[in-house]
């Protein structure tokens, strides 16, 4: 029984023992930097069968697969930088990074630009990111919420400091509603129902002062018609 045994065990034995020399062939190859690619290239056994497309919410994944222009024919050991530059073209793409998974997938993990502000344009309504680009996103079509920016289109502060209130006081941000110039150097930002009135170089953190404001209005069951920010070191708060 033992003798038995022990020859079952061979054939398992022998091919554990291929899979890991093969695995270890394959390991060299690919940690060869100039030969090493070039020779697993030819092999069926690393042809793309698997795209997978990461960080998508404005782009259609279909729509970078096209730009990608990968079939079945193509290795996973093709060079990458090539598939970057495509995808990178497009203008709703901030960054992209290619990586591959073996044997056959190649996995796109891409940042996009994201909208920040509507603004008015000949079209009508346009999306553009916090740098004042304008994005390939037709407002009718893709739900985007965004505050209407008529304040100085063509100056990106404005759409620097809805970046920064996007990604660090999303709350805020999702209380504005519009901007609009109001004279050559201030700002009004309509918050819900209240609009406050800035300078046009107003911070973030000059903002934040609006919060407790309200809060001690809402204690003493008060509301104000407009909040005013535009005194140095001062909040007023101007009641109906």
């Amino acid at each position: 029984m033992s003798e038995a045994s022990e020859s079952s065990e061979q054939p398992g034995r022998s091919r554990r023992w291929r899979w890991a020399l093969l695995a270890v062939s394959i390991l060299v190859l690919a940690t060869s930097p100039l030969w090493g690619p070039r020779a697993l290239r030819h092999l069926a056994f690393f042809r793309v069968r698997r795209v997978e497309i990461l960080g998508t919410r404005y782009t259609s994944p279909t729509e970078l697969l096209e730009r990608l222009r990968v079939d079945t024919t193509r290795s996973v050991w093709d060079p990458i930088a090539p598939l970057e530059a495509r995808i990178r073209s497009h203008a709703q793409i901030e960054s992209v990074t290619v990586t591959r998974k073996l044997p056959g997938t190649l996995v796109v993990e891409v940042k996009e630009r994201h909208p920040v502000a509507l603004v008015n344009g000949p079209g009508g309504l346009r999306a553009v990111d916090e740098r004042g680009r304008r994005l390939p996103l037709d407002p009718s079509r893709t739900p985007i919420d965004a505050p209407i920016v008529t304040a100085a289109p063509r100056d990106t502060t404005v759409y620097h400091l809805l970046g920064e209130m996007q990604r660090d006081a999303p709350t805020l941000y999702a209380r504005l509603s519009s901007i609009r110039a109001s004279g050559t150097d201030e700002l009004v930002l309509q918050f819900s129902d209240m609009p406050v009135r800035a300078m046009t170089n107003v911070t973030l953190a000059r903002l934040g002062d609006i919060v407790p404001v309200e809060r001690d209005l809402l204690r003493r069951e008060l509301r104000a018609s407009e909040i005013d920010l535009r005194y140095r070191d001062q909040v007023i708060a101007r009641l109906p």
